[in-house]
């Protein structure tokens, strides 16, 4: 498989045993992928992570948390990067939660090389796309700032189904004032139809409908 074309990508892994961590290093050194590695859950919340692409591989059991309670600790601090389990025997049905939790893959040990090589490129690829998704999303809020007040609230309206005499109404101005400012507020996001519209109000606020 050949190595993802961003190659800022930074692999972080976590696990207590030297050896592994040397080793998981000098693999993904191997191939050209920047590694950075911690003893501990708590020697990776402590370090500040860049913002670049990557993924986490953890070991899910560690001495001072499990995986579980790391992958949880992770997105209360904000980290989002994909994570990799590494299991031990035993360890498979914690493992299996952790993927219902988000995590890409998990490996028991011990694993072949080419497997934990296809599971990190799938999980900087998934990175990848993810990124990709926030970075729409804001530039999706950056033009919906560029709205003023009034637009702001034609736009929520009618993309809650209300028609240009409704909105009149709920907001004490006239029909062809709400048009224009619909008009205005649909340029400005790039919104060729209401439909279009509707998508990017559903961008900016997912949790509007019901």
């Amino acid at each position: 498989m050949p190595l993802p074309s961003d190659e800022k990508s930074i692999v972080h892994v976590v696990d207590d045993d030297a050896s592994m961590r040397e080793a998981l290093q000098d693999l993904f050194l191997s191939i050209g992928l920047e590694t950075r590695t911690y003893a501990t859950a708590q020697d990776f919340l402590d370090t500040p992570v860049p913002d670049s692409p990557g993924c986490l591989i953890i070991d899910i059991r560690l001495p001072d948390m499990n995986g579980l309670d790391f992958q949880a600790q992770l997105s209360r601090t904000g980290v989002h990067l994909p994570v990799v389990m590494m299991t031990g025997y035993g360890d498979i049905p914690m493992s299996v939660r952790a993927m219902k939790r988000g995590a890409v893959d998990f490996l028991p040990k011990p694993f072949k090389d080419q497997d934990m090589l296809d599971a990190v490129f799938a999980a900087i690829e998934r990175g990848r796309q993810q990124r990709a998704v926030d970075d729409d999303v804001s530039k999706v809020r950056e033009r919906f700032e560029t709205l003023s007040a009034r637009q702001k609230q034609v736009m929520l309206l009618v993309t809650d189904g209300k028609m240009n005499k409704q909105v009149a109404g709920d907001l004490g101005i006239s029909e062809i004032t709400a048009k224009i400012h619909r008009g205005a507020a649909m340029r400005k996001m790039g919104a060729r139809t209401l439909a279009d519209l509707v998508r990017i109000a559903d961008v900016i606020n997912p949790r509007r409908r019901p």
